[in-house]
């Protein structure tokens, strides 16, 4: 009993940690393609460099991808595990009186982020690979912006950001403390924690929606 508790236990831990990972990943995407709206030339020039780095294409790359990967992998056999837990130990467990919509629901939101994350590479990582690695066609440390603002006149396409941001939100409400909470960092510092983990929570997603909408109405 005590090996599945700690077996449980590190699954969360290293859950956690991959989610903190994916959240300052997040954060300088943001900031980076926030860029786009102030300056054509400074959202080219860092993304010539995120582009052409050696260490962030063969090094910070491959981690990403394993890290989403594994926080969802992770994320369906702790779901798996605790429903099993439910159905075993709360015969009469009333999820709606005892959780938030938000995380009896994590699941679902993150299947959406996920098919997201699909089409996001399908739209930009893809086509960088086919650029660089199958066309081989000459580093154009111009190219970014206008890619970037050619795939938000699409309204589906724009329409499909907003609603996986939305979820996002949702999603990173109850994921943001749930964490820290699991790394241990569940102290005195809580409080701030979780007003600090509300406002990113709102914040970026909201600002990934403002520059979709921003291309798309603006070009």
């Amino acid at each position: 009993m005590s090996g599945m508790l700690n077996s449980t236990i590190a699954r969360k831990v290293a859950m956690a940690l991959s989610a903190i990972f994916l959240l300052i990943f997040l954060l300088q995407h943001f900031i980076i393609n926030f860029t786009s709206v102030i300056s054509e030339n400074t959202f080219n020039e860092l993304s010539h460099f995120m582009g052409t780095n050696i260490l962030i294409q063969f090094v910070m790359q491959p981690i990403l991808i394993f890290a989403v990967v594994f926080h969802f992998v992770m994320g369906f056999i702790l779901e798996i595990k605790n429903k099993k837990a439910r159905n075993i130990k709360y015969a009469s467990f009333k999820g709606s009186t005892n959780t938030t919509w938000v995380s009896r629901n994590m699941i679902y939101s993150g299947l959406v982020i996920l098919a997201f994350l699909v089409l996001h590479f399908i739209d930009f990582w893809l086509p960088e690979l086919n650029y660089k690695y199958i066309q081989f066609n000459p580093e154009d440390p111009t190219r970014y912006y206008h890619e970037l603002v050619e795939k938000f006149h699409n309204p589906i396409r724009v329409g499909a950001y907003v609603v996986a941001f939305v979820l996002l939100a949702l999603h990173l409400l109850h994921g943001f403390q749930s964490a820290f909470q699991s790394v241990g960092l569940n102290n005195k510092f809580t409080p701030a924690l979780k007003t600090f983990g509300k406002y990113f929570a709102i914040i970026i997603p909201l600002g990934f929606i403002f520059i979709a909408l921003f291309h798309h109405f603006n070009h």
